[in-house]
Formats: C-alpha cells, sequence, structure tokens
C-alpha cells in the first residue's frame, strides 16, 4: 500500500511540476518580453534548439529520398539560371559577396558558394519544403522536382566554380524575360541551353560533372 502512495505522490508532484512549467511558459509568451525581430538575434540556447530540431527534422525527412543522376551538364547550367534568379539574392555565389536583403536576413542564409553540399536528399529537401520562421520559402509550392533537381546539381558544383564562370552562366537569365517583384529576373531560367554551353561556359566536361555527382 505504501508502495501505491508513493507512486501517487510522485505522479501528482509530476502533474503539478508540469502543470508550473506551462504555466511559466505560457505567462513568458504572454508578457511579450521576447523580442521576436529579425533585428534582435535569438539567445545561444534558443539558438541551440532551433539547430538542433532543424538538422534533425530534416534528416528524419529526407533519408528515404532517391537522388537521380546530376551530373549532366545541361541539367548542371539549368540549376545555375534558375539559382541566379530566384537564389543569389540571400545565398550569394562565386563573386556575389553582398546582396541588398542578405544583411536583413535572420537567421543569416549560409553563402552556399562556401558549403559542402553533397547530401544532396537534405538540399532537395530544403528547397522543396523551405524552413519555418526563416526567409527561406517552399520553393516546392511553385517549382517542379525535375526543376528542384536541377537547382541540387548547380550548388553542388558551385563551391568549386570561378567567379568568371559563375557570371558567364548567370548572365544568360538576365538577357530577357520579366521580373518577379525582387530585383531578379526569372523568364529565361525556364530554357536551359545545350550540352555545348556548360562546356563552353562552366569548363566542365560531361565526365567530370558525373564523376563528382557520387
Amino acid at each position: 500500500m505504501s508502495i501505491v502512495k508513493a507512486a501517487g505522490k510522485i505522479g501528482l508532484g509530476m502533474a503539478l511540476s508540469m502543470a508550473a512549467v506551462a504555466l511559466g511558459v505560457a505567462i513568458f509568451i504572454g508578457s511579450g518580453v521576447y523580442d521576436i525581430g529579425a533585428d534582435d538575434h535569438h539567445t545561444k540556447f534558443v539558438s541551440m534548439l532551433i539547430e538542433r530540431l532543424r538538422e534533425r527534422s530534416i534528416s528524419a525527412r529526407s533519408n528515404d529520398i532517391d537522388v537521380p543522376p546530376l551530373g549532366d551538364p545541361v541539367k548542371v547550367t539549368a540549376g545555375a539560371l534558375r539559382y541566379s534568379a530566384l537564389c543569389v539574392g540571400c545565398h550569394l555565389a562565386p563573386g556575389v559577396m553582398r546582396s541588398e536583403i542578405r544583411p536583413g536576413l535572420y537567421p543569416h542564409a549560409p553563402n552556399l558558394a562556401q558549403e559542402d553540399l553533397q547530401d544532396a536528399r537534405r538540399v532537395y529537401w530544403t528547397i522543396k519544403h523551405g524552413i519555418k520562421m526563416s526567409a527561406m520559402p517552399a520553393w516546392g509550392k511553385i517549382l517542379d522536382d525535375a526543376t528542384i533537381w536541377e537547382i541540387v546539381a548547380f550548388v553542388r558544383q558551385m563551391p568549386g566554380m570561378s567567379p568568371e564562370t559563375y557570371q558567364q552562366l548567370a548572365a544568360r537569365h538576365a538577357q530577357d524575360g520579366q521580373s518577379n517583384g525582387h530585383g531578379t529576373d526569372v523568364g529565361s531560367a525556364t530554357s536551359p541551353p545545350g550540352p555545348d554551353s556548360i562546356a563552353r561556359h562552366q569548363g566542365l566536361s560531361a565526365g567530370a560533372c558525373a564523376g563528382s555527382a557520387g
């Protein structure tokens, strides 16, 4: 009987503790003391929790994604055109070290020209679904899977790309098309050039791309 009473006291204590924590959280949220503005950064503890949550969430949802071949030069070039139209303002590029919008972003968007993005599944999932409470949109709402894989193919190649090569590829989307409202041109990204273009502009052969697509 004493064991039952002890267990009951323990259960009651846990319930009261959880209720106290919930009440404290409710008071904290209701007070408005936490500054949600993007120009006031998270505390280290909150940043750690968010980063851990993000990494585990993406890993759990991306592990079973089937990765298509990503070494086709046409696919890499098409991805470069999409990237220059939609992504460079936040994530920069070889030779593009700043943008007007980037200083105001929080969390800060990674500079993908300096990232080793060899896990294609994670890159694909992030592009398609976006990240909550960040400036990363869910591009899967407006881009089909094939187009997203083109962007993945490009960003995996980008860290080894020279500024001159990137500018030659990106110049294609600036030649014509219409503005998307953010100062970037998306119109010409819909018609990728042929294999000769990637060989000429990027300096990558089809064999070299295939070798690094792993």
